[in-house]
């Protein structure tokens, strides 16, 4: 009996999560996610350079972009990270110039895309000021560059510290594996990080951790599986150039960014079927605990 009812219950999560997002023009929702992240991305690495430049970090910009897509399939990636590998070439030190001020401007709207997913998925209307939702935009793309500059660091720039720490203390050999699976478990945890940061913050209403977790989990399973997947299509099947000739890379990287965009709108669809559900469940048993209450005036029933 308990077994069926989990079953019904995850059928009833399934069918509400697939059914709203079909209805509310999730795939719609998903083309406009993945063409304003594909276009968010250029602006975003032009100011981390302004920004990695203005540090004297340079060539700070090239490194993110690699790591960036480091889990994208290779014939997905190589052709984008290519062409921004050309944007970069020129040298930038214009942090607080028009550039780098309006690259951080067309950055945030790949972040208000995501809030207008979200917000659907969630079952949520904005009412929030709407300058008040761009300086959250305009700060979690700060926030963002920051901590890929920091990841760069991690992954890149900490080996050679170690290194020059080894050849004064060689004591320090044993503790470098440890140190280097802390590194690489740090930096792959900022992907989670910034999942449940962006479920969090960016629809409206409010939702715990509890709320979250399982449309993150979902995402990332399915991202894992998708991305594996789309990769052995273009390795075995696909043929883009064909298709679209020289703009065979770009739509390749945008139809990887299509599907990821799917399972990120699926993932908040998937919360909150599992919200709703949790909560008609909650309903049925507070209705199980209420009282029976009898009129003062009704008359005992007659054998």
């Amino acid at each position: 009996m308990r077994v069926r009812q989990t079953v019904l219950v995850i059928y009833a999560v399934l069918k509400d999560a697939i059914g709203h997002f079909a209805r509310d023009d999730g795939f719609a929702m998903a083309s406009h996610v993945a063409l304003s992240g594909l276009l968010a991305v250029f602006p975003l690495l032009i100011f981390i350079a302004s920004l990695a430049a203005f540090f004297g970090m340079t060539g700070a910009a090239d490194t993110v972009s690699d790591l960036l897509f480091d889990a994208w399939p290779e014939s997905v990636a190589s052709p984008v990270v290519n062409e921004i590998h050309d944007v970069l070439t020129v040298r930038r030190g214009d942090l607080l110039t028009f550039g780098a001020v309006a690259a951080l401007w067309f950055a945030s709207n790949g972040v208000e895309a995501l809030r207008t997913a979200l917000n659907r998925a969630y079952r949520q209307t904005e009412q929030r000021s709407i300058i008040l939702l761009r300086l959250q935009s305009l700060g979690l793309v700060l926030l963002g560059a920051a901590i890929l500059l920091s990841y760069t660091f991690l992954v890149v720039l900490a080996p050679l510290a170690l290194e020059t720490l080894q050849a004064y203390v060689p004591q320090v050999e044993s503790f470098l594996l440890s140190i280097n699976v802390a590194r690489f478990t740090l930096a792959g945890s900022l992907l989670i990080i910034g999942l449940f940061v962006t479920h969090w913050l960016l629809p409206a209403g409010k939702r715990s951790f509890r709320d979250l977790w399982p449309g993150v989990l979902a995402t990332l399973v399915m991202w894992i599986i998708a991305g594996s997947a789309f990769g052995a299509y273009l390795a075995s099947f696909a043929n883009y150039v064909s298709t679209y000739g020289s703009l065979a890379g770009i739509m390749t990287a945008l139809i990887f960014l299509y599907i990821c965009a799917l399972v990120f709108i699926l993932g908040g669809e998937l919360n909150a079927a599992i919200l709703r559900q949790r909560r008609y469940w909650q309903r049925q048993k507070d209705r199980r605990k209420e009282p029976v209450t009898v009129p003062a005036d009704a008359t005992p029933p007659s054998f």
